[in-house]
């Protein structure tokens, strides 16, 4: 009867993400914590058609669906504008609206058995006849400032008199682009190891207890050390979160879900028995004011990691040179003096 069209304000030049949904993969505007949501809805009537209506509103609901209870979503945004009286439409017909003080707070997510979703819902609301309506979703993210705590992590494990390691990262809480830096040390070995390994490990619960829902995905594992380390041995830790597809930690949003984030190190003795430690690290999103929404690419990871190579050379070949040059300045002032002296003896003579 009808064609319903949003058109969101600057929709042109605004970010985007791909987003799955049930419908299939969609580009959703990107909009942060404070930004308004403003626009126009665009509808038009089939000619020679009119629709009779009670009146016609536009909502902005931020909403919660779990998996196992799609019939029961959890609204915790809900702002209701009311576009037009009881009238009747024909032909087309264009309405303005715009949510200015809306503070979008939870940040959008896409999980396994939860789905954190912003979007525009247009009714047209109809006496005897179902309503109209059309909805629009959008993605939300939220830029936070550094925080203001941020401890290193240091904790140690092992079997009695037989495992003692201590390990050791830089801090606890990361940006999305961040580089985790750390070391692990190995203070007693008595058992032989084959290698060592971290991964990084994301988790999402679902529920309350005692019924609660728990996905675990390894993003990433490689191996940091192979063969058996000594007593007093230090292996380092560099992984680079740029390179994969990571959201903020949430925290029992709204009594629904909570997503975090952990680092599993790994030991694998050669009776291939695991010994493994855990820890959690909280992730949040930083503004990169050059464009941020690109993600850092393995490929960017490794041209870091080049450059920091080449300036590392570059900074040794110059202290070599300073110092060549200030040993032959040395020399050059030795050679100098040698000459004063000898000129000094000849004169006594």
């Amino acid at each position: 009867m009808c064609n319903v069209d949003f058109v969101l304000a600057d929709q042109e030049t605004r970010k985007t993400v791909t987003v799955q949904t049930d419908k299939g993969p969609q580009k959703l505007p990107v909009y942060t914590q404070e930004e308004p949501i403003k626009g126009v809805i665009k509808v038009s009537v089939k000619p020679g058609k009119k629709i009779e209506h009670k009146g016609i509103k536009v909502e902005l609901l931020g909403q919660i669906e779990v998996v196992y209870d799609r019939g029961n979503h959890h609204d915790f945004l809900s702002q209701v504008h009311e576009i037009s009286q009881p009238g009747v439409l024909t032909g087309d017909s264009t309405f303005e609206f715009d949510f200015v003080s809306t503070e979008k707070s939870n940040e959008s997510y896409n999980g396994v058995n939860v789905r954190l979703r912003y979007f525009l819902r247009f009714t047209i609301l109809r006496n005897l006849s179902a309503n109209i309506t059309k909805e629009q979703d959008f993605w939300v993210i939220n830029y936070l400032s550094s925080p203001e705590v941020n401890s290193s992590i240091k904790m140690e494990v092992g079997i009695e008199e037989c495992l003692h390691i201590e390990f050791e990262y830089g801090r606890s809480k990361y940006h999305l682009k961040d580089v985790i830096l750390g070391k692990v040390y190995f203070l007693l070995v008595r058992i032989k190891i084959k290698y060592m390994e971290i991964a990084l490990v994301k988790r999402e619960s679902t529920g309350n207890a005692p019924n609660v829902y728990t996905e675990t995905e390894t993003l990433t594992k490689y191996e940091i050390m192979d063969g058996a380390p000594v007593k007093g041995e230090s292996i380092p830790v560099r992984l680079f979160l740029g390179a994969f597809d990571l959201t903020p930690t949430y925290k029992n949003i709204c009594n629904k879900f909570s997503v975090k984030y952990l680092l599993n190190l790994v030991l694998v003795d050669e009776e291939d028995r695991r010994y493994f430690k855990q820890t959690d690290i909280t992730l949040w999103r930083k503004e990169d004011i050059s464009d941020p929404h690109r993600l850092i690419t393995v490929k960017d990871a490794q041209n870091v990691l080049e450059e920091g190579k080449k300036e590392r050379r570059r900074k040794r070949k110059e202290k070599k040179k300073e110092q060549e040059q200030e040993g032959g300045d040395k020399k050059e002032k030795e050679k100098e003096k040698e000459k004063e002296d000898s000129s000094e003896d000849s004169e006594k003579n």
